[in-house]
């Protein structure tokens, strides 16, 4: 079977992808632990981490959605980086194909974790090797032209919308990873394009024939989700949005579904009311990547809890499930979520103690489909 684990670190997103072949894709990495804070309950991601990779010193694909912190804390810290000395410590983590969007390439006026990491996609870029990046490739020609560097011997590391990545194949694999975004038109090169530049995906994994599909969303607003499906409609790919796990986007935001909050609940656009409602599979898992739902609106920063309650009311309908990251199993004592991929469709490893012992169950079974 397959693995996919999402770890509990409030609003901010990391996802390890372990496949039964061994390989491993790490969808960001922010490590937002407070050693100093006692009353802190989220997981050092870091030692999370290094406790699945069981001693491997590197992982095949890290995949930064985009670079704002909540996707990328502390990743200079714990990554081994290609442009500079002072990252390349034997205890770091190797990273042998970094995916990033165009953005990551191109974004000017950045600082921190940020820079750091644009500089080493940009090296690696430069250089030919160890990434990917996904955009059109006429956005990143003048970048290659101004460092004499002649963009057709740059293609090949460049992904655009509606083609899948060669790191990964259904035979080989037992995974492949479907772009939808970013866009050109969204490849920009200014913080602001970040959440609308995002890498935005489908992964469809096959275990002995059976098919279960997840969307990985990052930070996506609803207008480009919109976009995203108004394309592949008009392609008729509507089974490149088909999912029977979807990572919802920007830790629970109301913006991923409408301009309009809602009073109770947040009522989403057309096209995303389809993506959620018609395209979900029987038993389909929403995942919220976020903080505890609020009760209240105080705060203006997500979750929001008319989203969540849309969200809710989805998975009611597919007789799934709906799971907060931070309130897995439970508020006071969250833990990663890890979901199993097999030749019966997905299923979320229960945890449950059973007097001074904890221990694993599996869910039952979600629908998947024969391929």
């Amino acid at each position: 079977m397959h693995v996919v684990r999402f770890f509990p670190i409030g609003n901010a997103d990391s996802c390890l992808i372990e496949l039964e072949n061994g390989r491993r894709a790490l969808f960001d990495f922010a490590d937002m632990h407070d050693p100093n804070d006692q009353y802190d309950l989220r997981c050092d991601l870091e030692e999370g981490l290094r406790n699945c990779l069981d001693g491997a010193k590197s992982i095949d694909v890290v995949a930064f959605t985009h670079l704002d912190t909540d996707h990328c804390a502390r990743a200079k810290e714990v990554f081994y980086l290609e442009h500079a000395q002072k990252y390349q410590s034997k205890d770091r983590i190797k990273i042998d194909t970094m995916w990033v969007p165009a953005t990551a390439i191109l974004e000017e006026g950045v600082k921190g974790q940020a820079r750091t990491l644009r500089t080493e996609a940009r090296h690696r870029f430069i250089a030919g090797e160890g990434i990917r990046v996904f955009g059109r490739p006429e956005k990143l020609d003048q970048f290659l032209i101004d460092r004499d560097i002649d963009p057709k011997t740059r293609r090949n590391l460049i992904s655009d919308a509606g083609t899948l990545c060669p790191e990964f194949n259904l035979d080989h694999d037992g995974v492949e990873f479907f772009v939808h975004s970013p866009f050109a038109e969204t490849c920009g090169d200014s913080v602001e394009y970040r959440n609308g530049s995002a890498i935005f995906m489908q992964a469809t994994f096959v275990v002995r024939e059976r098919m279960t599909k997840m969307i990985l969303s990052a930070d996506v607003p609803h207008k480009i989700i919109d976009d995203i499906i108004r394309v592949t409609q008009y392609h008729k790919n509507d089974h490149r949005l088909e999912w029977d796990v979807n990572n919802i986007p920007h830790h629970c935001s109301y913006l991923s579904l409408s301009d309009d909050k809602g009073k109770d609940k947040t009522i989403p656009v057309d096209r995303i009311k389809w993506l959620y409602e018609e395209q979900g599979q029987s038993g389909g898992l929403l995942v919220s990547t976020s903080k505890p739902i609020p009760t209240n609106d105080d705060d203006k920063q997500p979750p929001h809890r008319q989203a969540a309650n849309y969200y809710k009311d989805v998975a009611s309908k597919l007789g799934g499930e709906w799971i907060v990251t931070m309130e897995h199993p439970s508020m006071s004592k969250p833990k990663p979520l890890v979901i199993e991929i097999g030749a019966t469709g997905s299923k979320v490893r229960k945890i449950a103690a059973v007097g001074a012992t904890t221990v694993l169950s599996g869910a039952a079974p979600r629908a998947g489909r024969w391929r």
